[in-house]
């Protein structure tokens, strides 16, 4: 009875009723585009942030994040990368090395990382071709060739054609050095590690480290972002091997998870703010709904109703009209974010960042996106109605039923 009494007063005053749900429909509208453009704007930036130089999950030899030593290797590596490659979810992976050496051109000497790749799963995993600004990228075939970081031959003065040498220590304590031909200049999008990089060949680098057929890390790459902790217990039980570290993004690249997580506190800020707004809305509409209404709800304590009954009616009017914008909201929502997530924004200025354009933004289309806004804006609602509600459960037949 309470229920359809509820449904009846809502229709009575349909304009006070359609700007209620208007705030309300509004309110969720606003917060599941703010939450999608979020986390379709994190979830963009993370993507890049990986897939363009650490990858999604790496693998190391136990201890290696702790304390990087030449001698920790990866021994089998293909075996390892043919294991991966063949699990659901793993789009590419690709094999590195690393050391620390002095690369010299002329008279001109700086330190360098020497960093051991193979060019093909670089390219299809880290787009290492595209961050190429001069030169060309390494030939399949090993060669005594090199690409620099754009830092490092700033401060080398060199250029594609140069000589240069690098001096390291090898694997089996020799002096590691040999003279390369520069063929390329690459720039990652990172200063810092623009200013050391010194690529090889992987081949050449672990002929140059005697390091033979063994590698540093595997950079793992994988479709979905959001499978990334899955995948990294998969490929750990898919190895099986206690000498071998496997982690996910967040682990290795910590400091850079920890700003985005902080970065994305942002969004419950907004979100507070909008449900505010909408809150102070419907406040206001449903106060001025019971002050309206005194003399009915005066009848009604008259003929013996319960002052619960009459919480519970204003509690169940508010709701329907809430349930009522929810559902609306629901349908426009998933449009809107549905096409922003496909055509984007137009950014006022492009940009490249490590060989990736950036001219659009993009939103997510994500459960997360519309069950936060809806239970925000239905448990508002319900909180809002309380008081309003204890006023016309308080509110004295006799005075009430002398206001006209």
């Amino acid at each position: 009875m309470l229920l359809k009494i509820a449904f009846r007063n809502v229709f009575r005053q349909k304009r006070r009723t359609i700007l209620t749900a208007l705030t309300m429909f509004g309110g969720f509208t606003l917060a599941a585009i703010s939450i999608g453009w979020s986390d379709g704007t994190y979830s963009y930036i993370i993507n890049m942030f990986t897939r363009n130089r650490l990858g999604h999950i790496q693998i190391h030899g136990q201890g290696y994040l702790d304390k990087p030593s030449l001698y920790n290797t990866i021994d089998d590596y293909k075996t390892a990368g043919e294991k991966i490659q063949n699990l659901d979810g793993v789009e590419t992976w690709a094999p590195r090395l690393y050391s620390a050496g002095l690369a010299s051109v002329a008279e001109k000497s700086a330190g360098a990382q020497i960093i051991g790749i193979d060019p093909e799963r670089e390219a299809a995993a880290m787009r290492f071709d595209k961050k190429i600004v001069d030169g060309r990228n390494f030939s399949t075939t090993p060669s005594p060739e090199a690409i620099l970081g754009k830092g490092l031959a700033k401060v080398l003065n060199a250029r594609c054609g140069d000589e240069i040498v690098i001096v390291s220590q090898a694997a089996d304590g020799s002096i590691a050095n040999a003279l390369y031909h520069v063929i390329g200049i690459v720039e990652s999008g990172d200063e810092i590690s623009d200013r050391m990089a010194f690529y090889l060949h992987l081949q050449e680098a672990q002929a140059l480290l005697v390091l033979n057929e063994r590698v540093h890390e595997i950079a793992v790459i994988v479709n979905d972002l959001d499978r990334v902790a899955e995948l990294t217990g998969i490929i750990e039980s898919t190895l099986d091997d206690s000498n071998l570290e496997v982690a996910p993004w967040q682990e290795f690249a910590k400091s850079f998870y920890q700003a985005m997580q902080a970065d994305q506190q942002g969004m419950w800020i907004t979100l507070f703010v909008i449900i505010l707004i909408v809150a102070v809305g419907v406040l206001n509409t449903v106060l001025m709904s019971v002050l309206e209404r005194t003399r009915e709800y005066g009848v009604l304590k008259a003929i013996g109703t319960r002052p619960g009954a009459i919480i519970e009616l204003v509690l169940y009017e508010v709701n329907i009209i809430a349930l009522a914008s929810v559902i609306i909201g629901l349908g426009l929502s998933v449009v809107i974010n549905s096409l922003l997530a496909e055509r984007g924004i137009a950014m006022p200025e492009t940009f490249t960042y490590g060989g990736i354009e950036f001219s659009r933004m993009y939103t997510e289309v994500s459960a997360r996106s519309l069950y936060i806004p809806a239970i925000t804006v239905m448990l508002s609602a319900t909180l809002v109605g309380i008081f309003p509600s204890l006023r016309a459960a308080r509110i004295e037949p006799a005075k009430a039923m002398r206001i006209h």
